[in-house]
């Protein structure tokens, strides 16, 4: 949900106008954006508050050396006994009686792995494993009922996980410069100097919600093992509690990008929005006009689909890109 990946080819032409050699990216979702960065020889420090993003952007991001090598993987694939928190937890909700062992197993190896960033390494391919593996990619709903015959839902957790991992393996290089990555909220992580940043924060839309730890909690889970989490037992799919953003409220989102913008005042602000969303384009080139001498937005139509599924309804908006320089 809200990924920019089909959009980064027009991200980067913008990118490619502008002067700059360290980027910030505070709401690091996919981490595509970031990892773009990182390709184009910046420096990138980026955070989000949510847990799964940023062992991703982790793996792929701030790691610029290690991979999951053949012994790293014999500790990984060792059959070993150990907790079911996974299988007692999620059974008849999500997955197989298989997979859910699978996941518990792999966890817990996870832990014995010797090095941070091929632990997150093996954390990324299990959470992507997981998201091709469920039905629409998103965990609102249990069962299979959107089963379409999609390869992905034919695959194993395992056949998924050991193709996931060769993935992210190849992304791993060093671009010469130092990322750091770390968890937080945007207001509360501590602002680092940098020539320009990139924001991408959960917006109002128009319907619905935007809360993406609804549709991946799992995810969320998965990517501690549900150390320190709070699981709300009465849902049906053992949801997380929501942790609060001002980003997703009407009363509470204006003012949440005015301090947005006045925390990023002294670099380039590039921000990325859609037509969809609240506030409207208009009172946010207004609002950034507070802080920056230039205010441009670039444009481009854009269908978003939720989920994978054929027959998905895809919406029309027009997606932007506002710089303030």
């Amino acid at each position: 949900m809200g990924s920019k990946s089909r959009l980064l080819s027009w991200i980067h032409g913008v990118l490619t106008t502008l002067d700059f050699e360290s980027a910030a990216d505070p709401f690091l979702g996919s981490g595509c954006v970031a990892y773009l960065l990182k390709c184009m020889g910046k420096r990138v420090v980026g955070s989000d508050f949510l847990n799964f993003p940023t062992v991703i952007a982790k793996a792929t991001v701030e790691n610029s050396q290690y991979q999951v090598d053949g012994p790293a993987m014999k500790r990984l694939l060792i059959r070993t006994r150990g907790g079911r928190f996974i299988e007692r937890t999620f059974a008849g909700i999500f997955y197989t009686r298989e997979d859910l062992q699978y996941l518990d197993r792999i966890c817990q190896n996870i832990e014995r792995l010797d090095n941070e960033y091929r632990q997150a390494l093996a954390r990324a391919a299990l959470i992507r494993s997981c998201a091709k593996k469920q039905p629409r990619g998103v965990f609102t709903i249990s069962g299979n009922r959107y089963d379409d015959g999609r390869r992905d839902l034919r695959l194993s957790i395992e056949e998924h996980f050991l193709e996931q991992l060769a993935y992210f393996n190849a992304v791993v290089f060093n671009n010469g410069k130092r990322h750091t990555i770390r968890r937080g909220d945007v207001f509360a992580t501590p602002r680092t100097d940098v020539d320009l940043v990139y924001l991408d924060p959960p917006y109002v839309p128009r319907a619905d919600d935007n809360c993406y730890m609804k549709r991946y909690h799992f995810l969320e889970g998965l990517s501690s093992y549900w150390h320190g989490v709070e699981i709300m037992p009465e849902t049906k799919v053992k949801k997380i509690a929501k942790p609060f953003t001002p980003f997703s409220y009407r009363r509470t989102a204006m003012d949440a990008f005015d301090r947005l913008f006045q925390q990023y005042r002294k670099s380039i602000i590039l921000l990325s929005y859609s037509s969809n969303g609240y506030p409207d384009l208009k009172e946010l080139e207004s609002l950034l006009g507070r802080y920056k001498r230039t205010v441009r937005t670039f444009e481009r139509p854009h269908r978003y689909h939720f989920g994978t599924h054929k027959g998905v309804e895809r919406a029309e908006v027009r997606e932007y890109l506002l710089l303030g320089a």
